[in-house]
């Protein structure tokens, strides 16, 4: 890495809310730009929005019709030629571990738009987006950014519950959606790896509103702290239970699905509490994966539960439905589960796993034949199993 497109020291040193005045400043010394602006995936990934008020103030462009737009979704730069003048405008995708978080792009004169500075300007778009999540715990400059309307305080709550919007490493890739963006109430998602293990939750409280939030935030957090202190899976689900029980006294329980998958192995155990649907696209294959249904959280006093096992193979993708999906209407009759569902998943063979949620509940949208749908979440999970592979050749 050269000394000018190691920005890491520079951008630390930087205060939270300038970032990309930082940048601006040494892309402007370092390399001529004339032009530096920063957009970010607002809440419903419809739309990037400028998070540099000084040159692009309060400007959005569409993810689905634009150049910067093909930059995230394709995940590699474009160019795009100037309005004016000799110059090129590169659109760099600012991803970190997989969650797509904008795009950074960059004005250079065409004489400096060198295929050995488009790499470093990739390199230094991703030190940029290390550095957004970092400042975002010091400032509100880019969660602002990323609204296009303001939330209401049930969907501010759950969008600060979530780990992230998407993850990938080699062995796995996640995404996830949660709609409607700006109004979500009571459903939730959560992963972590420790190396050994991907642990993934899926949930749905009850009710509406900050009340639904409020559950909701209950319930995760003591899944999390039982997760954390290393309980298995089952004993995860029964101290959550616990917890929302211990509070509600079985007035309201918490819908949710468990699952933890050995990276090692694809060995995947599932604990079904509630109403959440796994199904799983596996070659040219969709089915519904049930495993015995079990109690939801915090319906009854020290229920029990017991995880079931399964084998998750490279190139499977699973993914999880909340009942806001498989079971919207449609004016003509019928859920989505009876007539589209299995549909739309094949559809989303092609597309990478950060995509594929949002994919699916446009189609429910236009399904149900309106623009603004309950609340409802899709979660998918592609597992390549390179660690399975590289075991078994002694890779």
């Amino acid at each position: 890495m050269t000394e000018r497109c190691d920005l890491g020291p520079t951008l630390r040193a930087s205060l939270p809310h300038a970032l990309p005045a930082t940048l601006r400043d040494h892309l402007t010394a370092a390399y001529g730009a004339t032009s530096v602006r920063l957009y970010l995936t607002d809440y419903g990934g419809t739309v990037l929005r400028s998070c540099d008020a000084p040159e692009g103030g309060d400007v959005s462009l569409p993810v689905a019709n634009s150049p910067e737009g093909r930059a995230l979704g394709s995940q590699e730069p474009r160019e795009q030629q100037a309005p004016h003048g000799k110059a090129v405008d590169h659109h760099l995708p600012v991803t970190v571990r997989g969650d797509r978080i904008g795009i950074l792009t960059v004005r250079l004169p065409a004489a400096r738009s060198t295929p050995a500075v488009l790499d470093e300007l990739r390199q230094i778009a991703g030190q940029l987006g290390h550095e957004i999540l970092v400042a975002e715990r010091d400032t509100d400059v880019y969660q602002r950014a990323r609204r296009v309307s303001r939330l209401t305080v049930a969907a501010e709550m759950q969008w600060q519950l979530l780990p992230a919007r998407a993850c990938a490493t080699a062995q796995y890739a996640l995404g996830a959606q949660l709609e409607p963006a700006y109004a979500v109430h009571g459903d939730n998602f959560d992963w972590a790896s420790d190396g050994d293990a991907l642990t993934l939750t899926v949930t749905n409280g009850m009710g509406q509103g900050v009340e639904a939030a409020l559950l909701t935030h209950l319930a995760v957090s003591a899944m999390r702290n039982a997760r954390r202190a290393g309980a298995g899976l089952a004993d995860q689900a029964a101290l959550a239970d616990q917890a929302v029980y211990g509070h509600y006294r079985g007035a309201c329980h918490v819908s949710t699905l468990l699952l933890r998958v050995e990276l090692a192995t694809g060995r995947m155990e599932v604990v079904d509490a509630g109403s959440p649907q796994l199904w799983r696209l596996r070659g040219k294959s969709v089915e519904r994966v049930e495993p015995d249904r079990q109690l939801p959280l915090g319906m009854f006093e020290e229920s029990h539960y017991t995880a079931e096992s399964f084998t998750v193979e490279p190139g499977d993708r699973l993914l999880f439905v909340s009942d806001g999906v498989y079971e919207a209407p449609s004016p003509r009759g019928g859920t989505y589960a009876e007539r589209a569902l299995a549909r739309a998943l094949g559809a989303t063979r092609l597309l990478p796993a950060a995509m594929a949620p949002g994919a699916v509940l446009r189609d429910v949208a236009e399904y149900r034949g309106a623009e603004t749908l309950d609340d409802a979440l899709v979660l998918c999970f592609d597992w390549f199993g390179h660690a399975l592979r590289q075991a078994a050749t002694g890779g």
